[in-house]
């Protein structure tokens, strides 16, 4: 869990930064390190989903070249 916060509190820097020093702006930076992470989070989240689904068609598909090869 402190790995996680310390990723937390690192990616909340660098998005503040990256944005403030692109455009100036205190407030700017302060929204883009707020919302940023919680939009990836979510696009994290869809990610995982695919992944899974995919990667379990792609198994499933070499189970069955397998059982073809083993005949």
């Amino acid at each position: 869990m402190k790995k996680t916060f310390t990723f937390a509190v690192v990616h909340f820097a660098v998005a503040f930064t990256v944005t403030y020093l692109l455009t100036g702006s205190w407030v700017l930076g302060g929204l883009i390190a707020l919302i940023e992470p919680a939009v990836n989070t979510v696009a994290y989240f869809f990610h995982e989903k695919a992944w899974d689904y995919f990667g379990a068609k792609k198994s499933s598909a070499a189970d069955s070249t397998d059982q073809v090869l083993s005949v």
